[in-house]
């Protein structure tokens, strides 16, 4: 007897919301039958649903839902054609909520009944219908990105490569079958890593990683993103990868330097700038990073030879002439802690003589290093015994 009172009660409940349902389906019909106010016909299905659990399972709803997204869509696509004034961005919005609508449907459609069958009623219909707008969701994406709106340009691309996914579209198959699918992946992975994103960059990247044309600089974007998530291994392979294919690409070949330097894997950094170099010899990034591990290697003659190399390729490099320098201060400390006779004294000297006219070149280029080229100098002055230069680095340094 109580299950009885509750099942009625139940049905009590039931009966006003299914009224409810006709009353707003029938006036929302009539508003797309009128051939104006699809709007508010497109407000009465989504307050529906909205409303009650019980609405979202009403096939009917989505469908008037999708009739009324439909006829706006058609109306505003008319005006384009016609040249009338219409808000592109309004019409691929519309085209975004049909799929969204119809792939809700689709969820509803393919659920087993009590006995645990299932009777496709639509599936075929609106997957063949919604096929044929597909292309505006990816165009609705690279509108955005031309417009600088990378959030919403990343929804449409999302939109375009999860029909990849939906059962909704299965027959189509576009993951085999669609040749822009790599074209979207690249453009959500540009997409999330414009907007810092680390996940939206990553959402699609190992699809976008499959497009040879833009392996480049898809390997930047998801580089980056592991980097900002401190996956570091990952992050060193991808610039390993980088490099490994394009060993002239300034991004990778700097921060696998950077990267090699801050481990303090000189040897790594070396046998990288080797190789870039093996490929272009003269040019004076790649000669300055060699300088510069050769230098914090301590090999000081060879970092001394490949600085001459830099100048002599162009003389107005001021780090050329610091590493120089430096090397041949560094070689004058190692000497006179090796002090014990007049021959080591006089090489000591002979290589404060040699570091003057880098470092002199280095003030002379780069005059707000102070920091840097005043404490060499000072050491340099002190050493020579060149009292005038002395004293104005001195005062220099005091200031």
């Amino acid at each position: 007897m109580r299950k009885l009172i509750l099942i009625m009660l139940l049905l009590l409940s039931i009966v006003p919301c299914l009224r409810g349902q006709r009353k707003e389906i029938s006036q929302a019909r009539s508003y797309i039958k009128s051939g104006k106010d699809f709007d508010k016909a497109e407000k009465l299905m989504e307050d529906l649903l909205s409303k009650d659990s019980l609405n979202r399972m009403n096939p009917k709803i989505y469908i008037v839902l999708y009739q009324a997204l439909l006829k706006q869509y058609e109306a505003g696509n008319e005006k384009l054609y016609l040249s009338q004034k219409y808000d592109t961005a309004l019409l691929f919005n519309i085209t975004k909520r049909m799929f969204s609508v119809l792939e809700a449907l689709d969820s509803i459609d393919s659920a087993p009944d009590k006995k645990g069958k299932t009777k496709l009623e639509y599936r075929n219909e609106h997957a063949a219908e919604l096929n044929s707008y597909r292309p505006n969701l990816y165009y609705g994406g690279t509108y955005n990105v031309h417009k600088g709106e990378y959030r919403t340009a990343f929804s449409f691309f999302d939109a375009y490569l999860d029909c990849g996914n939906q059962p909704l579209f299965s027959k189509y198959n576009y993951w085999k079958n669609d040749g822009k699918m790599l074209d979207a992946a690249f453009w959500a992975t540009y997409c999330g890593f414009k907007l810092h994103s680390p996940d939206s960059t990553l959402m699609y990247s190992d699809i976008a990683l499959k497009d040879t044309s833009k392996l480049k600089a898809t390997l930047v974007y998801v580089a980056e993103a592991h980097k900002a998530l401190g996956n570091k291994a990952k992050y060193h392979n991808l610039l390993i990868e980088g490099f490994g294919k394009f060993p002239t690409s300034r991004y990778f070949f700097t921060r696998l330097m950077d990267y090699h330097t801050s481990e303090e894997k000189l040897d790594s950094a070396l046998a990288v700038v080797n190789r870039v170099l093996a490929i272009d010899g003269s040019n004076p990034l790649y000669l300055f990073a060699k300088s510069t591990v050769l230098l914090n290697m301590g090999r000081y003659d060879e970092c001394i030879d490949v600085s001459d190399s830099m100048i002599h390729v162009n003389d107005t490099l001021a780090e050329a002439y610091y590493n120089a320098g430096t090397a041949c201060l560094n070689k004058a400390l190692t000497m006179e802690q090796n002090m014990n006779s007049r021959k080591s004294k006089a090489q000591a000297m002979a290589l404060y003589k040699q570091a003057l006219p880098y470092m002199e070149k280095y003030r002379q280029l780069a005059t707000k290093e102070k920091n840097k080229w005043g404490p060499a100098l000072y050491k340099i002055y002190l050493k020579l015994n060149m009292g005038k230069q002395f004293e104005e680095i001195d005062a220099i340094l005091g200031k």
